[in-house]
């Protein structure tokens, strides 16, 4: 699988979720804090390329997966 990139922030069960994940499945990912990086939501609407409300936001690649739930289902349809 391409590198996971996952945009976060503290405090967020599935944020938590989605790196213990990734880390379960030996994936290489990044978690980036957008709270800590001062990133607005309309940032992080240029980087996946839709309005989004939610975190986290994961892309593998440049593909933009979603949430968690969207990423879970992905990596399960991945048959890794």
């Amino acid at each position: 699988m391409e590198k996971v990139t996952i945009y976060g922030k503290p405090q967020c069960p599935y944020c938590d979720m989605a790196v213990t994940l990734c880390e379960q499945r030996g994936f290489d990912f990044e978690y980036i804090d957008i709270q800590a990086r001062g990133m607005g939501i309309a940032e992080l609407h240029e980087i996946v390329g839709k309005p989004v409300r939610t975190v986290p936001q994961i892309l593998v690649g440049t593909t933009h997966i979603g949430g968690y739930t969207d990423f879970y289902a992905y990596v399960n349809n991945q048959g890794n």
